[in-house]
């Protein structure tokens, strides 16, 4: 049995891009180390306006085909990177293949973490008629992939599921949340975050987080069409011009914010009566959990990892996708019970920490032998 310190992580998705799976990844380097005393170098793939730091070992990058907002890196292993105890790769690409053949080379056992579902994104990137065909390749290239490694960690049963019955992949895998930093992510007095924005006192709904064609933003516009809620949006993409048309042309009453600062999160997740998510193509969905530890109940669509994500009853309630009337139902219920689920959200905190996710994730680093 090994008893895991050192780990070297490699991911094609780091610093300064800001998504789940680089805030996963820096919240476990920096907390790994409280938790375990060890370390956690990152092997990246370069971008600009980010510059490597001790323990970080940035590889050279070209521009990723389909997905100009990312970086693939050179598959090589960075001069000055020791055999670690264990390697974890976040993603299944070439910084990715670059760990599992290091892990190989060095006789050292290799996790992968499954955050991303690649195929739902598809239909963006492709013409329709090829749409089929790349689901395929995508599926075949995640199983091969994924089949090289140790063990699995997917942060929800619907990750893993998806992993070993929809691609198929003959692995051991282990459902290990992100989790979150609830030291960070507490209830807060709302009133300043309100009036600096000039927030109404409600009823507010909000969303934080990337602005996509996939997160659906259109059907929670929809949903307050015609009411007296507030729907406030945080953050920033391709689709906040055609979300500012649809809620103009369906006369809600929608707050875009633009990016918000890191520190300004807790005072948004504390400002709202609901947290609303009707992206039906999460692996877990970090944003729900974030306002659900500020004390937030979530109305979320009843699909993907929210599946998981948002205990019906207790931390919120789901819909079904494309029923504005059930999604009108689900908020007014989380309105009506809003002080006995922002009770049970608060009392699910230590549940969504990071170290807790780490307790596990220790557990299976430390079960697999050299």
């Amino acid at each position: 049995m090994v008893d895991t310190d050192d780990v070297a992580a490699f991911t094609d998705l780091y610093l300064p891009t800001v998504n789940g799976v680089t805030y996963t990844i820096v919240l476990w380097r920096d907390r790994w180390q409280r938790y375990r005393g060890g370390t956690m170098n990152i092997v990246f793939a370069e971008m600009d306006g980010y510059e490597a730091c001790d323990g970080e070992f940035s590889l050279p990058s070209v521009g990723a085909p389909l997905y100009p907002r990312y970086r693939l890196g050179l598959p090589a292993i960075p001069d000055g990177l020791e055999t670690p105890d264990v390697v974890h790769v976040h993603t299944p690409f070439t910084v990715g293949a670059a760990g599992v053949r290091f892990a190989r080379k060095r006789d050292v056992p290799v996790v992968a973490s499954y955050h991303t579902l690649l195929e739902d994104r598809v239909h963006q990137h492709v013409p329709e008629s090829l749409v089929p065909s790349f689901k395929r390749t995508c599926r075949a290239y995640e199983q091969a992939f994924f089949e090289r490694v140790d063990h699995v960690t997917a942060p929800t049963s619907f990750a893993r599921r998806h992993l070993l019955e929809h691609i198929g992949a003959d692995v051991e895998a282990t459902v290990v949340s992100n989790g979150i930093d609830t030291e960070f992510f507490r209830p807060v007095d709302p009133e300043p975050f309100r009036n600096r924005y000039d927030l109404p006192d409600g009823p507010l709904l909000g969303y934080t987080g990337r602005h996509g064609p996939e997160k659906n933003l259109e059907e929670a516009i929809d949903a307050v069409a015609g009411t007296d809620y507030v729907l406030v949006l945080a953050g920033d993409g391709p689709a906040r011009e055609s979300l500012e048309a649809r809620a103009e042309a369906v006369d809600a009453d929608v707050r875009f914010l633009g990016f918000l600062e890191r520190e300004e999160l807790p005072d948004f997740y504390s400002a709202l009566d609901a947290f609303v998510f009707p992206s039906p193509v999460e692996t877990q969905g970090l944003v729900a959990l974030e306002a659900t530890a500020c004390g937030t109940p979530v109305v979320a669509v009843d699909a993907g990892a929210l599946v998981d994500s948002v205990i019906e009853g207790e931390t919120g309630y789901r819909y079904d996708s494309g029923d504005l009337e059930e999604f009108r139902w689900a908020i007014r219920r989380t309105l009506a019970e809003g002080d006995r689920l922002a009770d049970l959200c608060r009392r699910r905190r230590r549940m969504l920490s990071v170290d807790h996710s780490l307790e596990q994730l220790g557990r299976i680093y430390d079960d697999l032998e050299r």
